[in-house]
């Protein structure tokens, strides 16, 4: 029998509505800066759905094309809606602030138990802790130093524990800074005048521009091996101070003053003096061979070239 159609639906409508509907499904958990970023990428290609806690921002996701699904991943039954759209997941949320767990993902795996599914997530190079300037790879054990990184190994473990005895399918990206030439930036550091290190204190650090991170992701969401690592970082080899002062050089921003490391000690938030207190340069040749990844932004110099005050 002929279907029918809807009094005052257009044969158009219909096979826009077919498209939508036909196409592959991928949930976001934790659509914030980079997952905006996926979503524009991915959003005529997939229905995209991104789960979020606060009311809110249920219309910005739906103007940027995202079907938004309420859920707090503290609260494991409020996540029952999201078991549908499992399928591919990329899960960007980051634990609570407090412990050495994240029960956020094991509450999320809860709801997807026993699902073959697609699952990337993005943890961060914390977790090789303090290499004292040492180049690492992925083979490189996790060494946390503190709480915030404790909780992200808790994470992965979760993760590929789950891969390695079910139908999960997952890859972890470990980022490190983010940035990009327009946010993102240490500016207002800067412009209050906060110290760094003094050159002889100064530490290696990792960067990777916001939009690269959005490509590695998406990528890895295709090409990513099971229960495998990535470093998700870019080619600079800077560091912190040295970083400082070229934004401070491209924004027309007075460079921070240096300080021995006794006394930044005391200038500086305790969180900021973590960040001081860790050095290490981290190969990114897996995200290249693997995923094949070729960054648009290679290096933190190279995508600041044309950036400055406006």
């Amino acid at each position: 029998m002929q279907n029918e159609t809807p009094a005052g639906t257009s044969r158009s409508a219909r096979v826009r509505r077919g498209r939508r509907f036909g196409r592959p499904r991928l949930l976001i958990i934790g659509c914030g800066d980079i997952g905006l970023r996926i979503l524009a990428r991915l959003r005529d290609r997939y229905r995209v759905i991104a789960l979020t806690s606060t009311p809110a921002r249920v219309r910005e996701l739906r103007c940027a094309g995202a079907l938004p699904i309420a859920g707090d991943l503290d609260a494991r039954a409020t996540l029952v809606r999201c078991a549908p759209f499992g399928e591919r997941v990329i899960h960007l949320a980051p634990p609570p602030n407090r412990g050495r767990r994240d029960p956020r993902t094991r509450h999320l795996l809860a709801v997807f138990a026993g699902r073959s599914a697609r699952l990337v997530y993005v943890s961060t190079t914390g977790v090789y802790g303090d290499a004292r300037g040492a180049w690492l790879d992925e083979t490189a054990r996790a060494a946390p130093a503190n709480e915030r990184a404790y909780r992200r190994v808790d994470a992965e473990h979760t993760l590929r524990r789950a891969g390695a005895s079910g139908a999960l399918h997952v890859s972890i990206l470990r980022v490190p800074g983010i940035y990009d030439e327009r946010e993102r930036l240490p500016l207002e550091r800067l412009r209050q005048g906060l110290p760094a290190l003094a050159q002889a204190d100064d530490v290696h650090t990792n960067h990777i521009h916001a939009d690269d991170l959005a490509r590695i992701a998406i990528t890895a969401l295709h090409r990513g091996a099971p229960q495998r690592v990535y470093n998700a970082v870019d080619d600079s080899d800077l560091k912190m101070g040295e970083y400082f002062d070229l934004v401070a050089e491209r924004f027309d921003l007075p460079r921070p003053p240096r300080l021995p490391r006794d006394e930044l000690k005391t200038a500086v938030s305790p969180t900021m003096y973590s960040f001081m207190s860790e050095s290490r340069r981290l190969r990114n040749a897996r995200i290249k061979r693997e995923l094949r990844v070729r960054l648009r932004h290679p290096t933190v110099a190279a995508a600041l070239a044309g950036a400055g005050p406006r």
